[in-house]
């Protein structure tokens, strides 16, 4: 179906791609319940191909909504709350909403307070905060959010909130359980920033997964995400006499710079120490030798964030609960069987 560029996208136009009713079109459009999930997934796919963008201005004088969705994140330098941001936003568009952003470089009740109220101006329905670090208790967020409906992304494991996360422990415990069985027991660490609750999750299963095997953990030092923290953590854990067979960096980047300085080193990978990461990046399949590590799944994140917060626009006693999505173990050739 072709349409020129100076046409409009109508909802007939989706409804045609789509083989459906606009009357059906609509309904995807406004999350109505009684689509079945496979025309839903027609008419989604028809709206993305079409890049159809709904009339929210009209769309909110019906429903007195704006249809934009607020988005507040920490820490978005870093690649986990990049990704989280872009699949929200495109779960977002998809859905019919706009997106309205605001970053904060400190996680405080007040920075959260400012940046609503910069929101405020866009007159949104609702929150998705991304808030990977400690300092603002649930209770606090309510408050400032002001019966503003909001979910939560990348908050402690097990918090009964509204809010999405990926498991970081059980990640964590897949490629320390993964080292073990190669047979390694010398087994070294770089966490990230232990105020993350990833990172605190993931050092706390370094350490359990450790220790039910009857392995006394090496030594840990704690990165700050960067490549040139995990580059200086190997440098430190030299420095300080540690042994290790294996190395646990707590993500990616990390693992890339204790890569190089391992080899600064003249320490070969696997040959000397075996390396796994956490996030699985672009490049992680390109680092020499290939990263073995942790994919996260960023797409199912943002789909997920976005359907919950629907869900409490449109039904306000939806019940507070976590959605746990988990991660997989991807296994390449930074990693070998101690012989």
């Amino acid at each position: 179906m072709e349409l020129s560029d100076s046409k409009r996208v109508t909802l007939e136009d989706v409804a045609q791609l789509a083989r459906v009713s606009a009357q059906t079109v609509s309904r995807v459009v406004n999350d109505h319940p009684y689509v079945s999930d496979n025309t839903r997934q027609r008419v989604l796919e028809a709206i993305r191909t079409l890049d159809y963008r709904p009339n929210r201005a009209a769309r909110s004088l019906v429903t007195q909504r704006s249809y934009m969705v607020g988005i507040i994140t920490f820490g978005f330098l870093h690649y986990g709350p990049a990704q989280m941001v872009t699949h929200i936003e495109r779960t977002a568009k998809a859905r019919g909403y706009g997106v309205a952003f605001s970053t904060i470089d400190q996680m405080s009740r007040d920075a959260i307070r400012d940046a609503i109220d910069v929101l405020g101006d866009r007159s949104i329905d609702g929150l998705v905060l991304i808030t990977p670090t400690m300092g603002v208790s649930h209770a606090e967020l309510v408050q400032v959010c002001d019966r503003v409906p909001f979910v939560q992304i990348d908050i402690e494991l097990g918090t009964q909130a509204p809010s999405v996360v990926i498991d970081q422990w059980h990640g964590s415990q897949l490629v320390t359980q993964h080292l073990i069985d190669l047979g390694h027991r010398d087994i070294c660490e770089i966490s990230g920033p232990l105020n993350w609750y990833g990172a605190h999750a993931r050092h706390q299963s370094w350490l359990a997964t450790l220790q039910a095997a009857g392995t006394e953990p090496g030594m840990s030092v704690e990165g700050d995400w960067t490549a040139q923290s995990g580059y200086n953590g190997i440098h430190n854990l030299l420095t300080h006499g540690a042994r290790f067979s294996a190395l646990v960096a707590a993500n990616d980047q990390m693992a890339l710079g204790a890569m190089r300085a391992l080899r600064v080193h003249h320490l070969h990978i696997p040959e000397d120490v075996s390396v796994v990461g956490f996030d699985d990046i672009p490049e992680a399949a390109y680092f020499e030798p290939p990263l073995t590590t942790v994919r996260q799944d960023f797409t199912a994140l943002g789909e997920q964030s976005i359907e919950y917060l629907v869900d409490l626009l449109n039904d306000p006693d939806t019940p507070d609960h976590q959605r746990v999505l988990y991660p997989k173990f991807i296994e390449r050739s930074s990693t070998r069987q101690i012989e």
